[in-house]
């Protein structure tokens, strides 16, 4: 969980999801592994992750742009640029660019005090304060510790 000072406003707390967790853990295997490849299958058992759903997550990830995924029988996932060039914000913006901050973002929303509301800015301000506080890190500034990263996830 982060929290968030934003100004004039209380924190606000912004909890990342586990379909962005694990996106991360991918990328970040295959940082500390970089350049070669790794399949969906062993980066889900170097995490105790479920395959199907890791799998769901490289497809996001490759229409992102952010890994290669090789299909069939053999595939695997290399980086589709250089980890120095992958920020961690643009991975979640690019994750999450489709679910609202809260109900009153959507299409469906039923709250009764939408029109006078004033919370609406101080959540999009938040939510973009998140993004750019971890556009400044990227995916080489997270896995630093590659030699410790791979024995780590050795299985």
């Amino acid at each position: 969980m982060f929290y968030m000072r934003i100004e004039n406003a209380n924190y606000v707390l912004i909890k990342m999801d586990k379909f962005s967790d694990y996106a991360l853990r991918i990328l970040i295997s295959l940082t500390a592994h970089a350049p070669g490849k790794l399949s969906v299958s062993h980066i889900a058992r170097m995490y105790g992750i479920s395959e199907n759903h890791l799998a769901k997550i490289a497809t996001q990830l490759s229409k992102g742009g952010f890994v290669v995924l090789e299909r069939g029988r053999g595939g695997s996932l290399t980086l589709a640029v250089p980890a120095v060039n992958i920020s961690i914000g643009t991975v979640l913006r690019s994750l999450k660019k489709d679910e609202p901050v809260a109900e009153c973002f959507g299409a469906n929303t039923s709250c009764a005090i939408l029109p006078a509301c004033g919370l609406r800015g101080p959540l999009l301000e938040a939510q973009e304060a998140f993004f750019a506080a971890l556009d400044g890190y990227s995916l080489t500034d997270v896995a630093k510790a590659k030699g410790c990263l791979k024995d780590l996830l050795a299985v």
